[in-house]
């Protein structure tokens, strides 16, 4: 197995490489940027690109899959209740005083339940909104990992004052979806450092009982 993760653009995105080297396949997850970089790692491991998959539609998650896509022919998949988010790129890249990126819709939705990722390293849709409409989670049982995007950070949680977001959604979200899991589960969120979803439950200030 090959597993890298590695901070890209200006907002530091995790973006993640997995792949199989016996079955030559890869899929990226969250390729919000540097591209170039994304696509030179895949060559230098041989691998093919299945899947680009997206967390949720804000910009530095999602800003390079279209190029990742053309470079490579792999399919774009995020849940379709993102796609408002979308359609909002110009304005999300005027926040941040970035260059407008050229985007597409996905090729296929995240939806809940739904198996991604590699033969032998399959992942399950967990649909987890309240950092925005669509965004999801991806559960890797059999590696004890889940990619959890934005909603959930090493002591924090997503961000829920941009459009789409809902705070009581995404509190609802973690505590139905990421806090089912077993502590022993390894968190990587879409920024900073990992943590455990055990480590959450017992010092997330955004979890504790009131």
């Amino acid at each position: 197995m090959i597993f890298e993760t590695f901070a890209v653009g200006p907002l530091q995105c995790n973006c993640t490489l997995l792949g199989d080297e016996e079955a030559g396949e890869a899929i990226v997850i969250d390729p919000g940027d540097e591209v170039a970089r994304i696509h030179r790692r895949l060559t230098e491991l041989h691998l093919k690109l299945k899947q680009i998959l997206v967390t949720h539609a804000h910009i530095d998650h999602v800003g390079g899959a279209l190029k990742l896509k053309q470079l490579t022919g792999a399919p774009i998949l995020l849940n379709e209740n993102d796609l408002p988010l979308m359609k909002m790129m110009a304005m999300q890249a005027a926040w941040l005083g970035l260059p407008t990126p050229e985007t597409g819709p996905p090729d296929e939705s995240l939806v809940e339940g739904m198996r991604v990722g590699l033969e032998r390293y399959p992942a399950e849709v967990l649909h987890t909104p309240g950092h925005t409409q669509g965004s999801v989670c991806l559960h890797f049982a059999p590696m004890k990992m889940v990619v959890a995007g934005d909603t959930l950070f090493a002591g924090s949680i997503g961000r829920t004052d941009l459009p789409g977001g809902n705070f009581d959604q995404i509190i609802d979200s973690i505590r139905a979806r990421l806090l089912a899991l077993p502590d022993e589960t390894r968190v990587l969120p879409g920024h900073g450092p990992p943590t455990t979803i055990g480590e959450e439950r017992r010092s997330n200030p955004f979890l504790q009982s009131r």
